[in-house]
């Protein structure tokens, strides 16, 4: 039986995710024309449900997209209209048909029973993240398949998701830790893997597309950074500072802080430099379920045990301090599970 994913309701407010998926096996099979179509379904996708995308990293065997999921909201007739024809650009007969049928009837007829059906059925794909997963893993699976003249599953696993305490209230809040570290370990997902040795050199993450000018990515980071005042240049220098930091840690160096390492710094509660921590395999970032202040943490595992009747107690575990990049007046972080034993794969 599959555990319960742990997510907020719409209904209560936005939440932020970490979601990460892997091919099957693990098998390097993505190529750049591959990882074009997945950007492009990506944000098509997002566009669709209704949730916006932060930042995200694609490589040959898995991706990453750190995804909000706004507060409850009923779009318009109209809305739902245009996130269908972006969703569907290219019809079939019996799909051109069939949405014609309901545009006529909303002209004339709003509150027929087919078009409260169509209703119901768009809007059941949207504010959701579960939703926004499935639709894009299985649209990819589909290109990717026909593609390449293969059949079965692409993806090998249930996809990972961590809920990420986001940054609110004003521009200096100190509540966007988590945010910060999560969309950074994302955007150096491909400087860790070798592939740059910069992220804005690498076409197929969101600060590199940011970088070249998507306006809704660059809005994205900016709320990374915690910046209001739609300057992008002020919102670049800041986050291009999380990225590397002062006295960044070469790559080669970075190569030798294994995660068994990480894993005893993390035990110590030693103290690392932010550069350090993301240059490594940080687990806490993918299996971490929730990652944010103890408070944030406490409170969704209150409502988690309460909304699926579990008894048993768990308490929300530190994470390894970061005084080079926080404040020290900052609350710290910490995460609902530890990280697994077992070895970590790709970054």
């Amino acid at each position: 039986m599959r555990t319960p994913r742990i997510k907020i309701s719409p209904a209560e407010g936005e939440a932020f995710y970490h979601c990460i998926s892997r091919t099957i096996n693990g098998e390097r099979i993505l190529a750049d024309t591959d990882k074009e179509v997945l950007r492009r379904q990506i944000h098509t996708t997002a566009d669709y449900c209704g949730v916006q995308i932060i930042t995200y990293a694609i490589l040959s065997n898995h991706f990453h997209i750190l995804v909000a999921v706004p507060p409850t909201s009923t779009p318009t007739d109209a809305e739902l209209l245009r996130r269908y024809h972006v969703m569907y650009p290219k019809p079939n007969p019996y799909q051109t048909a069939n949405i014609e049928f309901i545009e006529e009837q909303m002209e004339t007829t709003p509150d027929a029973p087919e078009v409260a059906a169509w209703r119901r059925r768009q809007l059941a794909l949207m504010g959701d993240v579960s939703q926004f997963m499935k639709l894009l893993k299985q649209r990819f699976s589909i290109y990717f398949n026909k593609n390449h003249n293969r059949y079965g599953h692409l993806w090998s696993e249930r996809f990972k998701s961590v809920l990420i305490e986001g940054r609110s209230g004003s521009v200096n809040y100190k509540s966007g830790h988590a945010l910060e570290t999560v969309a950074a370990y994302i955007d150096l997902n491909p400087v860790r893997a070798g592939l740059a040795t910069d992220p804005k050199d690498y076409r197929f993450c969101g600060y590199a597309e940011a970088v070249a000018g998507n306006t809704a990515l660059r809005t994205g980071l900016s709320r990374v950074a915690g910046d209001r005042l739609n300057d992008w240049r002020g919102t670049h220098a800041n986050y291009r500072e999380l990225l590397f930091g002062k006295g960044s840690v070469p790559k080669g160096n970075a190569a030798s802080l294994t995660p068994e390492q990480l894993d005893e710094v993390i035990r110590t509660h030693g103290k690392l430099p932010l550069h350090v921590l993301l240059r490594c395999r940080l687990r806490y970032l993918t299996d971490g379920a929730v990652l944010g202040s103890e408070s944030f943490v406490q409170k969704q595992i209150a409502i988690y045990r309460a909304r699926n009747n579990l008894r048993r107690a768990s308490v929300p575990r530190p994470f390894p301090t970061i005084t080079d990049w926080f404040d020290a007046s900052a609350s710290a972080l910490a995460t609902l599970r530890a990280p697994r034993k077992a070895p970590a794969s790709t970054p």
